[in-house]
């Protein structure tokens, strides 16, 4: 978990270029490709002329010795207790940041995910009861709680409806509060016996890491030593090792970059540039590492690692169930392996789909624009892929081999009617939908939301999704101050941002530094000064224009920092990519209580004008 980047190895950097930082669909179908091949090779090894060499070859004993002291394990606890600990560890850096910077941080858009995954932590394990209500197999109920993330997101990329952001953003939540009960789940349930000596050396550990945060050091080093040392206290004490990881990650700090690290990251690049040697090059690269938060720094640096090796290692691991007659036969009259089905499709398909259908229900409006309940079906069916977590409670629960087998096949079969379940239940979704997207505006106006300019209640809106680097959009305000003449209090504006950050660099952070202006009340001050610099957007420039205004720029940092405005440029960024728009700007018209429709054609003032005027005519009639 140490902050390693001066001796990565050469190939680190060709898993960077598949992970893509997780920005798109693309490198979450290949994770699930990565696992999926490692199970279909772990099947095809454990059902070879060669199967004798599965077992032999994962039941290796290893150990290492200190001294007196040794952990003695065969490789396969070696890849599940040790390994799978960095797995964990990432999971809870993004629970970390879900809560710190993300989605988690709203709760009131949260709150439908949140419920969700509760139902579909519940009801699958009542199902699952239902048929293992007691004996062994009952203790395996932990099986069918927990969702594959990168499976579920990789079969979303692949079978999932285009335009579909919103839901990844809910099934994602969704995926992370799951993952949280899930692991409260294996340190309550799972763990058989507790010793107190090395438990308070573990939590001696944990103090220490987060004294280590307080001191503010940010340098991996030392966390790491103190994390080996936790991990070996917490296997030592009979609480599950992997936990270790979680517990870590949720006490290392997330934040946005600070400025003034950014600044001095700055100037030490500046020297390097200025006088290229090796000190002034490591000061440099010391500088930027610093300027970014240790969760983001070790979230960047693990995560290709945890999806393209350790989670297929695992699957290799674990997924070798020998396919034999006798033991597809006792599988299928296993209660044992159709709990597990049952739970996982059934449970997680009824719950999530039920919970988020009731809340929806009861609050109207609560579901995220543009996402919808046959989308939200197939994500739930989707769900049902419990694959990584669920292999990793088998372990834990089931000591007898022949059971656990039986509980493999379950977790297997599973995840394949789950996958064909979404498939069929996005095609029945999909063939209702017109094939191109609606010229409906797909949030509506909410004053409480949006910056309005003009009466709240006028009966003429115009809303504008634009971009504050677009000389387009900079030519639009014009034509949209001489429509707000012609109407005076009968037309409200609206904006809303659609940075287009690969062709405007700078649009995004000026669209976040807009929304951290609104928060002291002055977004169309700012909006006004920006469209009018659109050519000088730099981050200095900003806060240069914002102090001219007289704005608190400690108060706009903080906000910046707090992740806010990111997270509500981002949906509109989210509502103007779900609705296909073209570019910017676009604009929307409306009329009285009418849903606002798409502008189609030139914007200049008389266009815009004229097309009011006929809506309002056409209204009256």
């Amino acid at each position: 978990m140490a902050d390693v980047t001066d001796s990565r190895p050469r190939w680190h950097g060709v898993l960077e270029r598949i992970a893509a930082a997780r920005k798109g669909d693309a490198s979450e179908s290949l994770a699930a490709v990565f696992v999926l091949g490692a199970t279909v090779l772990a099947l095809l090894w454990a059902n070879s002329p060669w199967a004798w060499t599965y077992d032999a070859f994962w039941h290796t004993p290893v150990g290492i010795s200190v001294g007196g002291a040794s952990i003695d394990l065969d490789l396969q606890h070696w890849v599940n207790d040790g390994l799978m600990a960095l797995f964990f560890f990432v999971i809870g850096l993004e629970v970390k940041r879900e809560f710190a910077l993300g989605e988690l941080r709203d709760r009131s858009k949260a709150a439908v995910p949140l419920a969700a995954a509760l139902a579909g932590l519940a009801l699958p394990a009542v199902l699952f009861l239902l048929l293992n209500p007691s004996g062994e197999a009952a203790s395996a109920w932990g099986v069918v709680i927990s969702t594959d993330t990168a499976f579920l997101l990789g079969a979303l990329a692949v079978i999932g409806p285009g335009r579909a952001e919103r839901l990844r953003i809910f099934l994602l939540t969704l995926a992370v509060a799951d993952d949280v009960g899930a692991l409260a789940i294996i340190a309550l349930v799972y763990t058989d016996e507790v010793h107190v000596v090395p438990l308070i050396v573990a939590v001696g550990g944990l103090l220490l890491i987060w004294q280590l945060r307080r001191l503010r050091v940010w340098r991996g080093g030392g966390y790491l030593v103190v994390s080996l040392v936790t991990w070996v206290a917490f296997y030592e004490s009979g609480v599950h090792a992997t936990l270790t990881g979680v517990l870590i990650a949720l006490l290392l700090p997330v934040y946005p970059p600070k400025r003034h690290e950014v600044e001095r990251a700055a100037a030490l690049a500046r020297a390097f540039r200025q006088s290229p040697n090796p000190e002034y090059a490591r000061s440099a690269r010391l500088g930027l590492e610093r300027a970014v938060s240790v969760n983001e720094r070790l979230m960047r640096l693990w995560q290709p690692y945890t999806a393209f090796i350790i989670v297929p290692v695992f699957a290799l691991a674990n997924a070798g169930v020998p396919l034999t007659g006798e033991v597809l036969r006792a599988a299928a009259t296993s209660p044992l392996t159709w709990g597990i089905v049952l739970g996982l499709v059934l449970g997680k398909f009824v719950g999530i789909t039920g919970a988020t259908a009731v809340l929806a229900r009861l609050r109207p409006g609560s579901l995220a624009p543009g996402l919808t309940m046959p989308q939200v079906a197939g994500g739930a069916a989707l769900s049902g892929i419990g694959f990584t977590i669920s292999l990793f409670i088998v372990d834990l629960a089931l000591p007898d081999p022949l059971l656990a087998d039986e509980a493999r096949v379950g977790v297997l079969l599973a995840s394949v009617v789950a996958l064909a379940l979404g498939a069929v239940v996005f095609r029945a979704g999909r063939s209702s939908l017109p094939e191109e997207p609606s010229h409906d505006l797909l949030r509506a106006v909410d004053p409480r939301r949006d910056h309005v300019r003009g009466p709240v209640d006028a009966p003429l809106t115009i809303v504008e999704y634009g971009d504050f680097e677009c000389p387009f959009c900079g030519k639009a305000t014009g034509n949209i101050r001489q429509v707000r003449e012609h109407f005076g209090d009968g037309m409200r504006y609206v904006f809303r941002h659609f940075p287009l950050s690969d062709t405007h660099p700078h649009a995004r952070l000026a669209a976040e530094v807009a929304e951290a202006a609104a928060q002291q009340g002055r977004f169309w001050e700012v909006h006004d000064t920006f469209f009018a610099h659109a050519d000088a957007l730099e981050r200095d420039d900003l806060l240069g224009y914002c102090a001219d205004l007289g704005l608190d720029l400690d108060r706009i940092e903080d906000d910046l920092r707090d992740g806010d405005a990111a997270n509500r440029v981002t949906d509109d960024e989210i509502d103007a990519r779900s609705s296909d728009l073209p570019g910017t700007p676009t604009f929307y018209l409306g009329v009285g209580d009418e849903v606002p429709q798409r502008h189609i054609g030139p914007y200049d003032a008389a266009t815009l004008i004229a097309a009011l005027e006929r809506m309002r005519v056409s209204s009256s009639r």
